[in-house]
C-alpha cells in the first residue's frame, strides 16, 4: 500500500516538477525579452525562478530517490553474495534515513529561525524555501522505509539490493584513434 501511494506521490511530483520548469522558461524568457526589447524586466522573476529551480531539484531528488536513479557504482556490491547484498541494502537505507534526520532537522531549523524573514522581491517568508529539504527528507524517509520493509517482507528482488539503474542511454562505439 505504501509503495502504491509512493508511485502516484511521485507522479504528482513529477507533473509539479514540470509545472516549474515551464513557468521557470517562461519566466525567464520572458523577462530577457523585456529587458532587450523594451528595456524593462519583471523583478519578480529572478527570485521566483531561483526559488523554483531549488524545489524543481529537490522534488527531482525524491523521485530520483524512489527510481534509484543517483549516481553510484555497483563493482563490490554486484560480487557479494545475496547476504552481503542484503546487509549493505540494510546498512546503506540506513545511513540515508540518518541523512535524511539530518536534513529534516536543519531544514526545520531553518524553517523557524527564518519564519518571519521575507524576501527581497516578492516579500514572502524565506521559510517556503527552506521547506524544500523538510520535503525531500520526509519523503525520503518514507521511501527508505518502504524500501526496508520491502526487504523484511521479503517483496525486493535480488536485483534492486545494488540500488543502481543503469543508464538509459545507448553506448556509443568512438572510432578508435589511427596508429
Amino acid at each position: 500500500m505504501l509503495s502504491k501511494f509512493i508511485d502516484h506521490y511521485c507522479r504528482v511530483i513529477r507533473f509539479v516538477m514540470v509545472v516549474l520548469l515551464a513557468i521557470m522558461f517562461l519566466l525567464v524568457a520572458g523577462n530577457v525579452f523585456l529587458r532587450y526589447g523594451f528595456n524593462s524586466g519583471l523583478t519578480v522573476s529572478e527570485e521566483l525562478a531561483r526559488w523554483f529551480f531549488v524545489w524543481v531539484v529537490f522534488l527531482g531528488a525524491i523521485v530520483a530517490m524512489k527510481e534509484g536513479a543517483h549516481l553510484g557504482t555497483d563493482s563490490l556490491i554486484a560480487r557479494l553474495p545475496l547476504a552481503g547484498k542484503k546487509f549493505c541494502f540494510v546498512a546503506t537505507n540506513i545511513l540515508m534515513l540518518f541523512v535524511c534526520w539530518l536534513l529534516a532537522r536543519g531544514a526545520w531549523d531553518q524553517m523557524v529561525v527564518n519564519r518571519d524573514t521575507t524576501s527581497p522581491v516578492m516579500g514572502a517568508s524565506v521559510s517556503i524555501f527552506y521547506a524544500s529539504g523538510l520535503v525531500l527528507a520526509v519523503s525520503g524517509a518514507l521511501i527508505l522505509l518502504n524500501q526496508l520493509w520491502r526487504l523484511i517482507s521479503g517483496q525486493i528482488q535480488e536485483s534492486e539490493l545494488i540500488g543502481i539503474r543503469e543508464s538509459e542511454e545507448e553506448e556509443i562505439d568512438l572510432p578508435t584513434p589511427l596508429k
